[in-house]
Protein backbone atom coordinates (compact mmCIF):
# COMPACT_ATOMS: atom_id res chain seq x y z
CA UNK A 1 0.00 0.00 0.00
CA UNK A 2 1.27 3.77 -1.02
CA UNK A 3 -0.54 6.48 0.77
CA UNK A 4 0.01 10.26 0.27
CA UNK A 5 -2.20 13.45 2.22
CA UNK A 6 -3.83 16.17 -0.21
CA UNK A 7 -5.02 18.82 2.73
CA UNK A 8 -7.80 16.73 4.69
CA UNK A 9 -7.98 13.81 2.01
CA UNK A 10 -5.83 11.06 2.36
CA UNK A 11 -5.12 8.94 -1.01
CA UNK A 12 -4.12 5.40 -1.04
CA UNK A 13 -3.15 2.88 -3.49
CA UNK A 14 -3.46 -0.70 -2.82
CA UNK A 15 -3.45 -3.77 -5.26
CA UNK A 16 -6.75 -6.35 -4.29
CA UNK A 17 -10.62 -6.80 -5.50
CA UNK A 18 -12.49 -3.30 -5.57
CA UNK A 19 -15.37 -5.65 -4.85
CA UNK A 20 -14.13 -6.22 -1.26
CA UNK A 21 -13.53 -2.63 -0.62
CA UNK A 22 -16.00 -1.20 2.42
CA UNK A 23 -16.42 2.24 1.90
CA UNK A 24 -19.31 4.57 0.87
CA UNK A 25 -19.07 3.66 -2.53
CA UNK A 26 -16.86 2.24 -5.42
CA UNK A 27 -16.53 3.25 -8.71
CA UNK A 28 -17.92 1.01 -11.73
CA UNK A 29 -15.84 1.57 -15.60
CA UNK A 30 -19.27 1.82 -17.17
CA UNK A 31 -20.34 2.35 -20.43
CA UNK A 32 -22.91 4.92 -21.48
CA UNK A 33 -25.70 2.40 -21.51
CA UNK A 34 -24.71 0.78 -17.65
CA UNK A 35 -25.05 -2.70 -18.55
CA UNK A 36 -22.68 -4.58 -17.40
CA UNK A 37 -20.45 -7.10 -19.16
CA UNK A 38 -16.71 -7.83 -18.49
CA UNK A 39 -14.16 -5.99 -16.58
CA UNK A 40 -14.81 -4.36 -13.06
CA UNK A 41 -18.22 -4.03 -13.81
CA UNK A 42 -19.02 -7.83 -14.71
CA UNK A 43 -17.24 -8.33 -10.99
CA UNK A 44 -19.58 -5.99 -9.67
CA UNK A 45 -22.50 -7.36 -10.80
CA UNK A 46 -21.78 -11.48 -9.99
CA UNK A 47 -20.34 -10.14 -6.23
CA UNK A 48 -23.14 -7.57 -5.55
CA UNK A 49 -26.34 -8.63 -7.63
CA UNK A 50 -27.93 -7.95 -10.81
CA UNK A 51 -30.01 -4.90 -9.03
CA UNK A 52 -27.36 -3.02 -9.44
CA UNK A 53 -27.06 -3.24 -13.32
CA UNK A 54 -30.88 -2.70 -13.20
CA UNK A 55 -30.83 0.57 -11.06
CA UNK A 56 -28.09 1.94 -13.47
CA UNK A 57 -29.60 1.17 -16.72
CA UNK A 58 -32.75 2.89 -15.71
CA UNK A 59 -30.72 6.18 -15.10
CA UNK A 60 -29.41 5.80 -18.50
CA UNK A 61 -28.13 6.57 -21.06
CA UNK A 62 -26.35 9.29 -20.30
CA UNK A 63 -23.38 11.21 -22.27
CA UNK A 64 -19.84 9.59 -21.55
CA UNK A 65 -17.68 11.09 -18.79
CA UNK A 66 -21.27 11.14 -16.36
CA UNK A 67 -21.83 9.21 -13.52
CA UNK A 68 -24.87 7.99 -11.68
CA UNK A 69 -25.40 6.46 -8.47
CA UNK A 70 -26.88 3.10 -7.29
CA UNK A 71 -27.43 1.09 -4.15
CA UNK A 72 -24.52 -1.87 -3.88
CA UNK A 73 -26.41 -4.95 -3.35
CA UNK A 74 -24.44 -7.55 -1.79
CA UNK A 75 -21.73 -5.78 -1.53
CA UNK A 76 -19.58 -4.18 1.27
CA UNK A 77 -19.65 -0.82 0.09
CA UNK A 78 -22.90 0.95 0.19
CA UNK A 79 -23.44 2.95 -3.28
CA UNK A 80 -21.57 1.67 -6.82
CA UNK A 81 -20.87 5.13 -8.57
CA UNK A 82 -21.23 3.82 -12.36
CA UNK A 83 -18.76 6.00 -14.16
CA UNK A 84 -19.29 6.01 -18.28
CA UNK A 85 -16.00 6.45 -19.29
CA UNK A 86 -16.89 4.38 -22.68
CA UNK A 87 -19.52 4.87 -25.23
CA UNK A 88 -21.41 1.85 -27.00
CA UNK A 89 -17.71 1.77 -28.82
CA UNK A 90 -16.28 0.76 -26.03
CA UNK A 91 -13.48 3.16 -26.41
CA UNK A 92 -12.00 5.82 -24.24
CA UNK A 93 -9.50 8.28 -24.07
CA UNK A 94 -7.82 10.42 -22.00
CA UNK A 95 -10.85 13.22 -21.87
CA UNK A 96 -13.37 10.81 -21.24
CA UNK A 97 -11.20 9.02 -18.06
CA UNK A 98 -10.48 12.64 -16.67
CA UNK A 99 -14.33 13.61 -17.39
CA UNK A 100 -15.52 10.09 -16.05
CA UNK A 101 -12.94 10.52 -12.55
CA UNK A 102 -14.11 13.98 -11.76
CA UNK A 103 -17.99 13.37 -12.12
CA UNK A 104 -17.65 10.16 -10.11
CA UNK A 105 -16.12 12.24 -7.28
CA UNK A 106 -18.65 15.17 -7.41
CA UNK A 107 -21.40 12.64 -7.43
CA UNK A 108 -19.76 11.45 -4.17
CA UNK A 109 -19.52 15.05 -3.02
CA UNK A 110 -23.25 15.16 -3.71
CA UNK A 111 -24.08 12.47 -1.00
CA UNK A 112 -21.47 13.50 1.31
CA UNK A 113 -19.74 10.50 1.06
CA UNK A 114 -16.16 10.25 2.99
CA UNK A 115 -14.67 7.18 1.15
CA UNK A 116 -14.27 6.01 -2.32
CA UNK A 117 -12.36 3.24 -3.94
CA UNK A 118 -11.21 3.39 -8.00
CA UNK A 119 -10.53 0.98 -10.56
CA UNK A 120 -8.41 2.19 -12.89
CA UNK A 121 -11.15 3.48 -15.88
CA UNK A 122 -10.83 2.15 -18.85
CA UNK A 123 -7.88 0.28 -18.61
CA UNK A 124 -9.48 -3.26 -19.36
CA UNK A 125 -12.38 -3.25 -21.83
CA UNK A 126 -11.50 0.50 -22.61
CA UNK A 127 -7.48 -1.10 -23.40
CA UNK A 128 -6.21 2.83 -22.27
CA UNK A 129 -2.29 2.64 -21.26
CA UNK A 130 -2.25 2.06 -16.91
CA UNK A 131 0.57 4.62 -16.95
CA UNK A 132 -1.60 7.45 -18.52
CA UNK A 133 -4.63 6.55 -16.84
CA UNK A 134 -2.80 6.67 -13.67
CA UNK A 135 -1.45 10.21 -14.23
CA UNK A 136 -5.10 11.23 -15.31
CA UNK A 137 -6.89 10.06 -12.58
CA UNK A 138 -4.47 11.05 -9.79
CA UNK A 139 -4.28 14.56 -11.32
CA UNK A 140 -8.36 14.93 -11.50
CA UNK A 141 -7.74 13.99 -7.35
CA UNK A 142 -5.36 16.24 -7.01
CA UNK A 143 -7.05 18.83 -8.20
CA UNK A 144 -10.87 18.03 -6.24
CA UNK A 145 -8.69 17.90 -3.29
CA UNK A 146 -8.54 21.60 -3.67
CA UNK A 147 -11.84 22.43 -3.31
CA UNK A 148 -14.54 21.68 -0.53
CA UNK A 149 -15.35 18.38 -0.14
CA UNK A 150 -16.85 15.68 2.18
CA UNK A 151 -14.43 12.85 0.77
CA UNK A 152 -11.79 11.95 3.26
CA UNK A 153 -10.20 9.53 1.44
CA UNK A 154 -9.93 8.08 -1.76
CA UNK A 155 -9.15 4.62 -2.66
CA UNK A 156 -7.02 3.57 -6.08
CA UNK A 157 -7.75 -0.30 -5.97
CA UNK A 158 -5.51 -2.40 -8.82
CA UNK A 159 -5.66 -5.41 -10.16
CA UNK A 160 -2.46 -7.07 -10.09
CA UNK A 161 0.95 -6.01 -9.06
CA UNK A 162 2.22 -3.94 -12.68
CA UNK A 163 -1.09 -2.16 -12.23
CA UNK A 164 -0.24 -1.04 -8.59
CA UNK A 165 3.41 -0.41 -9.86
CA UNK A 166 2.19 2.46 -12.46
CA UNK A 167 0.24 3.77 -9.91
CA UNK A 168 2.36 3.98 -7.69
CA UNK A 169 5.13 5.35 -10.06
CA UNK A 170 2.51 7.83 -11.28
CA UNK A 171 1.52 9.08 -7.84
CA UNK A 172 5.30 9.93 -7.54
CA UNK A 173 5.40 12.12 -10.12
CA UNK A 174 1.88 13.69 -9.85
CA UNK A 175 1.59 14.20 -6.35
CA UNK A 176 5.77 14.26 -5.66
CA UNK A 177 5.07 17.73 -4.03
CA UNK A 178 2.26 17.11 -1.82
CA UNK A 179 3.61 14.54 0.21
CA UNK A 180 4.40 15.00 3.70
Amino acid sequence: MSAVTLGPLAVEIVEGDITAQAVDAIVNAANDRFWMGAGVAGAIKAKGGDEIERDAMAQGPVRPGESVVTAAGRLPARHVIHAAVMGQDLQTDARLIGRATRTALLAADARRFETIAFPALGTGVGGFPLAECAEIMLGAVRAHAQTPTSLKRVVFVLFGASAFREFEQAAARVLASEVR
